[in-house]
Protein backbone atom coordinates (compact mmCIF):
# COMPACT_ATOMS: atom_id res chain seq x y z
CA UNK A 1 0.00 0.00 0.00
CA UNK A 2 1.41 3.37 -1.04
CA UNK A 3 1.73 5.81 1.84
CA UNK A 4 1.67 9.59 1.62
CA UNK A 5 3.43 11.83 4.13
CA UNK A 6 2.02 15.30 4.80
CA UNK A 7 1.86 17.95 7.50
CA UNK A 8 -1.34 18.91 9.33
CA UNK A 9 -1.19 21.77 11.81
CA UNK A 10 2.58 21.47 11.98
CA UNK A 11 2.64 17.73 12.68
CA UNK A 12 3.65 15.08 10.18
CA UNK A 13 1.28 12.22 9.42
CA UNK A 14 1.50 9.26 7.05
CA UNK A 15 -1.69 7.88 5.50
CA UNK A 16 -2.60 5.61 2.56
CA UNK A 17 -2.75 7.28 -0.85
CA UNK A 18 -6.28 8.42 -1.71
CA UNK A 19 -7.16 9.32 1.87
CA UNK A 20 -8.99 12.61 2.17
CA UNK A 21 -7.60 15.48 4.23
CA UNK A 22 -10.59 15.16 6.57
CA UNK A 23 -9.86 11.47 7.25
CA UNK A 24 -6.15 12.16 7.72
CA UNK A 25 -6.97 14.89 10.23
CA UNK A 26 -9.31 12.54 12.11
CA UNK A 27 -6.48 10.03 12.48
CA UNK A 28 -4.54 12.76 14.31
CA UNK A 29 -7.48 13.58 16.55
CA UNK A 30 -8.24 16.84 14.76
CA UNK A 31 -11.97 17.49 14.43
CA UNK A 32 -13.04 19.30 11.27
CA UNK A 33 -16.71 20.44 11.14
CA UNK A 34 -18.89 19.01 8.40
CA UNK A 35 -22.57 19.09 7.45
CA UNK A 36 -22.83 17.43 4.05
CA UNK A 37 -20.18 14.77 4.66
CA UNK A 38 -21.11 11.28 5.79
CA UNK A 39 -18.63 8.42 5.88
CA UNK A 40 -21.26 6.02 4.51
CA UNK A 41 -22.17 8.26 1.56
CA UNK A 42 -20.28 9.70 -1.40
CA UNK A 43 -18.44 12.97 -0.78
CA UNK A 44 -19.65 16.02 -2.69
CA UNK A 45 -18.15 18.98 -0.81
CA UNK A 46 -21.44 20.86 -0.86
CA UNK A 47 -21.61 22.68 2.46
CA UNK A 48 -17.96 23.91 2.41
CA UNK A 49 -17.88 23.98 6.20
CA UNK A 50 -14.96 21.53 6.18
CA UNK A 51 -12.67 23.89 4.23
CA UNK A 52 -9.00 23.94 5.19
CA UNK A 53 -5.98 25.92 4.09
CA UNK A 54 -3.45 24.11 1.89
CA UNK A 55 -0.12 25.81 1.30
CA UNK A 56 0.21 26.78 -2.36
CA UNK A 57 -3.50 26.38 -3.16
CA UNK A 58 -5.25 29.39 -4.67
CA UNK A 59 -8.26 29.04 -2.36
CA UNK A 60 -9.49 27.08 0.64
CA UNK A 61 -10.33 23.47 -0.24
CA UNK A 62 -13.05 21.12 0.96
CA UNK A 63 -11.25 18.57 3.12
CA UNK A 64 -13.96 15.92 2.68
CA UNK A 65 -13.45 15.76 -1.08
CA UNK A 66 -9.72 16.50 -1.43
CA UNK A 67 -7.18 13.68 -1.38
CA UNK A 68 -3.85 14.09 0.37
CA UNK A 69 -0.65 14.68 -1.65
CA UNK A 70 3.01 14.17 -0.82
CA UNK A 71 4.54 17.03 1.19
CA UNK A 72 1.15 18.74 1.48
CA UNK A 73 0.98 21.35 4.25
CA UNK A 74 -2.46 21.78 5.79
CA UNK A 75 -3.85 24.17 8.37
CA UNK A 76 -7.29 23.18 9.67
CA UNK A 77 -7.99 26.13 11.98
CA UNK A 78 -6.04 29.07 10.60
CA UNK A 79 -7.56 32.59 10.87
CA UNK A 80 -8.66 32.45 7.22
CA UNK A 81 -10.35 29.07 7.76
CA UNK A 82 -12.12 30.17 10.93
CA UNK A 83 -13.41 33.31 9.24
CA UNK A 84 -14.64 31.32 6.25
CA UNK A 85 -16.53 28.86 8.47
CA UNK A 86 -18.20 31.66 10.40
CA UNK A 87 -19.28 33.27 7.13
CA UNK A 88 -20.64 29.95 5.86
CA UNK A 89 -22.63 29.46 9.06
CA UNK A 90 -24.01 33.00 8.81
CA UNK A 91 -25.07 32.31 5.23
CA UNK A 92 -26.80 29.09 6.32
CA UNK A 93 -28.80 30.69 9.13
CA UNK A 94 -29.66 33.76 7.04
CA UNK A 95 -32.58 31.79 5.68
CA UNK A 96 -32.93 29.29 8.52
CA UNK A 97 -35.68 29.54 11.17
CA UNK A 98 -34.03 30.26 14.52
CA UNK A 99 -36.77 28.48 16.45
CA UNK A 100 -34.47 26.18 18.42
CA UNK A 101 -36.69 26.54 21.50
CA UNK A 102 -39.48 24.57 19.83
CA UNK A 103 -37.54 22.56 17.23
CA UNK A 104 -37.70 18.78 17.60
CA UNK A 105 -33.97 18.49 16.86
CA UNK A 106 -32.88 20.93 19.56
CA UNK A 107 -29.82 19.37 21.16
CA UNK A 108 -29.32 16.98 18.24
CA UNK A 109 -28.74 19.51 15.42
CA UNK A 110 -25.31 19.77 13.80
CA UNK A 111 -26.01 23.30 12.58
CA UNK A 112 -26.88 24.38 16.10
CA UNK A 113 -23.75 22.72 17.48
CA UNK A 114 -21.44 24.47 15.03
CA UNK A 115 -23.06 27.87 15.53
CA UNK A 116 -22.39 27.42 19.25
CA UNK A 117 -18.81 26.28 18.63
CA UNK A 118 -18.01 29.21 16.32
CA UNK A 119 -19.96 31.81 18.27
CA UNK A 120 -22.47 32.57 15.52
CA UNK A 121 -25.60 34.04 17.13
CA UNK A 122 -27.19 35.74 14.13
CA UNK A 123 -26.56 36.43 10.47
CA UNK A 124 -25.32 39.70 9.04
CA UNK A 125 -26.92 38.75 5.73
CA UNK A 126 -30.44 40.12 5.34
CA UNK A 127 -32.78 39.19 2.51
CA UNK A 128 -35.82 37.22 1.44
CA UNK A 129 -36.75 34.14 3.47
CA UNK A 130 -38.49 30.96 2.46
CA UNK A 131 -41.93 30.21 3.83
CA UNK A 132 -42.61 26.66 2.72
CA UNK A 133 -45.60 24.78 4.09
CA UNK A 134 -44.66 21.91 6.38
CA UNK A 135 -45.33 18.58 4.68
CA UNK A 136 -46.80 16.08 7.15
CA UNK A 137 -48.59 13.98 4.52
CA UNK A 138 -46.18 11.12 5.14
CA UNK A 139 -47.48 8.91 7.98
CA UNK A 140 -44.01 8.67 9.53
CA UNK A 141 -41.93 11.67 8.44
CA UNK A 142 -42.42 15.42 8.82
CA UNK A 143 -40.63 17.49 6.17
CA UNK A 144 -39.86 21.15 6.87
CA UNK A 145 -38.01 22.61 3.89
CA UNK A 146 -37.56 25.89 5.75
CA UNK A 147 -34.93 24.14 7.88
CA UNK A 148 -33.21 22.40 4.97
CA UNK A 149 -29.61 23.52 4.37
CA UNK A 150 -29.34 21.70 1.00
CA UNK A 151 -26.54 19.43 2.20
CA UNK A 152 -27.91 16.65 -0.01
CA UNK A 153 -27.36 13.86 2.49
CA UNK A 154 -30.98 12.72 2.22
CA UNK A 155 -30.72 12.73 -1.58
CA UNK A 156 -27.63 10.53 -1.52
CA UNK A 157 -29.05 8.19 1.14
CA UNK A 158 -32.17 7.67 -0.97
CA UNK A 159 -30.08 7.05 -4.10
CA UNK A 160 -27.13 5.11 -2.68
CA UNK A 161 -28.73 3.14 0.16
CA UNK A 162 -32.29 2.61 -0.98
CA UNK A 163 -31.64 2.98 -4.74
CA UNK A 164 -35.08 4.55 -5.15
CA UNK A 165 -34.02 8.10 -6.08
CA UNK A 166 -37.30 9.42 -4.73
CA UNK A 167 -35.96 12.87 -3.85
CA UNK A 168 -33.53 15.26 -5.51
CA UNK A 169 -32.75 18.93 -5.93
CA UNK A 170 -35.39 20.92 -7.79
CA UNK A 171 -35.41 24.49 -9.17
CA UNK A 172 -32.37 26.78 -9.05
CA UNK A 173 -30.70 29.53 -7.07
CA UNK A 174 -32.63 30.84 -4.09
CA UNK A 175 -35.59 28.60 -4.98
CA UNK A 176 -33.57 25.36 -4.84
CA UNK A 177 -35.18 22.75 -2.64
CA UNK A 178 -35.03 19.02 -1.95
CA UNK A 179 -38.29 17.40 -2.95
CA UNK A 180 -39.80 14.33 -4.65
CA UNK A 181 -40.14 14.43 -8.41
CA UNK A 182 -42.79 16.90 -9.63
CA UNK A 183 -42.52 18.57 -6.20
CA UNK A 184 -45.40 16.51 -4.81
CA UNK A 185 -46.01 15.77 -1.10
CA UNK A 186 -44.17 12.77 0.33
CA UNK A 187 -47.35 10.72 0.53
CA UNK A 188 -47.95 11.12 -3.21
CA UNK A 189 -44.40 10.18 -4.19
CA UNK A 190 -42.64 6.82 -4.56
CA UNK A 191 -41.29 7.09 -1.00
CA UNK A 192 -40.84 3.73 0.72
CA UNK A 193 -41.15 5.41 4.15
CA UNK A 194 -37.90 3.77 5.30
CA UNK A 195 -36.77 6.96 7.01
CA UNK A 196 -33.11 6.61 6.04
CA UNK A 197 -33.25 10.22 4.89
CA UNK A 198 -34.24 11.18 8.44
CA UNK A 199 -31.30 9.23 9.86
CA UNK A 200 -28.76 11.36 8.00
CA UNK A 201 -30.46 14.78 8.19
CA UNK A 202 -28.25 17.11 10.28
CA UNK A 203 -31.02 19.61 11.05
CA UNK A 204 -34.76 19.62 11.78
CA UNK A 205 -35.73 19.46 8.10
CA UNK A 206 -36.67 15.77 8.40
CA UNK A 207 -37.95 14.36 11.68
CA UNK A 208 -39.82 11.29 12.91
CA UNK A 209 -43.53 12.10 13.26
CA UNK A 210 -44.04 9.50 16.00
CA UNK A 211 -41.45 11.22 18.21
CA UNK A 212 -42.84 14.76 17.91
CA UNK A 213 -43.63 16.36 21.28
CA UNK A 214 -42.49 13.19 23.08
CA UNK A 215 -39.41 14.86 24.55
CA UNK A 216 -35.99 16.30 23.84
CA UNK A 217 -33.35 14.01 22.40
CA UNK A 218 -31.16 14.27 25.50
CA UNK A 219 -34.09 13.08 27.64
CA UNK A 220 -34.24 9.72 25.86
CA UNK A 221 -32.40 6.67 27.11
CA UNK A 222 -30.89 4.76 24.17
CA UNK A 223 -31.31 0.99 24.37
CA UNK A 224 -29.66 -0.95 21.55
CA UNK A 225 -31.66 -3.98 20.47
CA UNK A 226 -32.35 -6.27 17.52
CA UNK A 227 -35.30 -5.73 15.19
CA UNK A 228 -37.98 -8.43 15.65
CA UNK A 229 -39.61 -8.18 12.22
CA UNK A 230 -37.38 -10.57 10.26
CA UNK A 231 -34.30 -12.75 10.57
CA UNK A 232 -31.82 -10.27 9.07
CA UNK A 233 -30.71 -9.16 12.53
CA UNK A 234 -30.72 -5.38 12.10
CA UNK A 235 -29.91 -3.36 15.19
CA UNK A 236 -31.31 -0.01 16.27
CA UNK A 237 -31.76 2.13 19.35
CA UNK A 238 -35.03 2.17 21.26
CA UNK A 239 -35.57 5.71 22.54
CA UNK A 240 -37.07 5.33 26.01
CA UNK A 241 -38.51 8.03 28.24
CA UNK A 242 -40.16 7.43 31.63
CA UNK A 243 -40.08 3.69 30.97
CA UNK A 244 -41.92 3.89 27.63
CA UNK A 245 -40.60 3.50 24.09
CA UNK A 246 -41.20 6.72 22.14
CA UNK A 247 -39.32 5.94 18.93
CA UNK A 248 -36.54 4.18 17.08
CA UNK A 249 -33.32 5.76 15.79
CA UNK A 250 -30.39 4.30 13.87
CA UNK A 251 -27.27 3.11 15.63
CA UNK A 252 -24.10 3.52 13.53
CA UNK A 253 -22.41 0.63 15.38
CA UNK A 254 -24.92 -1.90 14.05
CA UNK A 255 -22.86 -4.67 12.46
CA UNK A 256 -25.52 -5.89 10.02
CA UNK A 257 -27.27 -2.76 8.81
CA UNK A 258 -25.32 0.28 9.99
CA UNK A 259 -27.86 3.11 10.07
CA UNK A 260 -30.09 1.64 7.37
CA UNK A 261 -33.53 0.36 8.33
CA UNK A 262 -36.74 -0.54 6.54
CA UNK A 263 -40.10 1.07 7.29
CA UNK A 264 -41.09 -1.75 9.67
CA UNK A 265 -37.88 -1.61 11.65
CA UNK A 266 -37.85 2.16 12.04
CA UNK A 267 -41.54 2.94 12.41
CA UNK A 268 -43.31 -0.35 13.19
CA UNK A 269 -42.43 -0.42 16.89
CA UNK A 270 -45.77 0.99 18.12
CA UNK A 271 -47.41 -2.44 18.00
CA UNK A 272 -46.02 -3.01 21.50
CA UNK A 273 -48.67 -0.66 22.89
CA UNK A 274 -51.53 -1.88 20.71
CA UNK A 275 -54.57 -2.79 22.81
CA UNK A 276 -55.12 -5.91 20.67
CA UNK A 277 -51.67 -7.30 21.34
CA UNK A 278 -51.63 -10.71 23.03
CA UNK A 279 -49.63 -10.51 26.24
CA UNK A 280 -50.41 -13.92 27.72
CA UNK A 281 -51.00 -17.38 26.17
CA UNK A 282 -54.57 -18.37 25.35
CA UNK A 283 -55.94 -21.93 25.50
CA UNK A 284 -59.39 -23.10 24.53
CA UNK A 285 -61.69 -24.34 27.30
CA UNK A 286 -65.32 -25.21 26.63
CA UNK A 287 -65.05 -23.67 23.18
CA UNK A 288 -63.67 -20.35 24.37
CA UNK A 289 -60.14 -18.94 24.60
CA UNK A 290 -59.04 -18.10 28.12
CA UNK A 291 -55.78 -16.75 29.50
CA UNK A 292 -53.26 -19.25 30.82
CA UNK A 293 -49.75 -19.31 32.22
CA UNK A 294 -46.81 -20.21 29.99
CA UNK A 295 -46.26 -23.45 31.87
CA UNK A 296 -49.89 -24.46 31.39
CA UNK A 297 -49.87 -23.59 27.69
CA UNK A 298 -46.57 -25.35 26.93
CA UNK A 299 -47.61 -28.45 28.89
CA UNK A 300 -50.82 -28.59 26.85
CA UNK A 301 -48.91 -28.30 23.55
CA UNK A 302 -46.45 -31.01 24.59
CA UNK A 303 -49.26 -33.34 25.63
CA UNK A 304 -51.22 -32.86 22.40
CA UNK A 305 -48.14 -33.31 20.20
CA UNK A 306 -47.33 -36.56 22.00
CA UNK A 307 -50.89 -37.83 21.57
CA UNK A 308 -50.89 -37.00 17.84
CA UNK A 309 -47.54 -38.70 17.28
CA UNK A 310 -48.58 -41.87 19.16
CA UNK A 311 -51.96 -42.07 17.44
CA UNK A 312 -51.11 -41.08 13.85
CA UNK A 313 -47.34 -41.50 13.54
CA UNK A 314 -44.50 -39.06 13.10
CA UNK A 315 -45.37 -38.09 9.53
CA UNK A 316 -48.71 -36.72 10.68
CA UNK A 317 -46.71 -33.73 11.96
CA UNK A 318 -45.11 -30.98 9.86
CA UNK A 319 -43.47 -27.66 10.72
CA UNK A 320 -43.36 -24.43 8.75
CA UNK A 321 -40.79 -21.91 9.95
CA UNK A 322 -40.54 -18.21 9.25
CA UNK A 323 -38.06 -15.62 7.99
CA UNK A 324 -39.17 -13.47 10.91
CA UNK A 325 -37.30 -15.82 13.22
CA UNK A 326 -33.58 -15.76 13.82
CA UNK A 327 -31.32 -18.43 12.32
CA UNK A 328 -30.96 -19.95 15.77
CA UNK A 329 -34.74 -20.21 16.20
CA UNK A 330 -35.15 -21.75 12.76
CA UNK A 331 -32.44 -24.28 13.62
CA UNK A 332 -34.33 -25.26 16.77
CA UNK A 333 -37.57 -25.68 14.80
CA UNK A 334 -36.01 -28.15 12.39
CA UNK A 335 -34.16 -29.89 15.22
CA UNK A 336 -37.39 -30.32 17.18
CA UNK A 337 -39.21 -31.59 14.08
CA UNK A 338 -36.58 -34.19 13.23
CA UNK A 339 -35.41 -35.40 16.63
CA UNK A 340 -38.50 -35.02 18.81
CA UNK A 341 -41.36 -35.54 16.36
CA UNK A 342 -39.33 -37.90 14.15
CA UNK A 343 -40.13 -36.46 10.71
CA UNK A 344 -38.35 -34.51 8.00
CA UNK A 345 -41.51 -32.62 7.07
CA UNK A 346 -40.14 -29.15 7.75
CA UNK A 347 -40.17 -26.14 5.43
CA UNK A 348 -39.47 -22.43 5.46
CA UNK A 349 -41.48 -19.54 4.03
CA UNK A 350 -38.39 -17.90 2.47
CA UNK A 351 -37.38 -21.02 0.50
CA UNK A 352 -39.48 -19.95 -2.47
Amino acid sequence: MELVKLSINGKEVEVPAGTTILKAAEQMGVNIPRLCYDEDLSSVGACRLCVVEVKGARALVASCATAVAPAMVVETHSPAVMEARKTILELLIANHPLDCLTCEKNGDCRLQDYCYEYGVKESSFVGEKHNYEIDDSNPFIIRDNNKCILCGKCVRACAEWCVTNNIDFAYRGFNTKVTPFWDVPYAESDCLFCGNCVAVCPTGALTEKQMHTKGRRWEFEKVKTTCPFCGTGCNFDLNVKDGEVVGVTSNPTSAVNGRQLCVKGRFGWDFIYNENRLKTPLIKKDGKFVEASWDEALDLVATRFKEIKEKNGSDSFAALSSARCTNEENFLVQKFTRTVMGTNSVDHCART
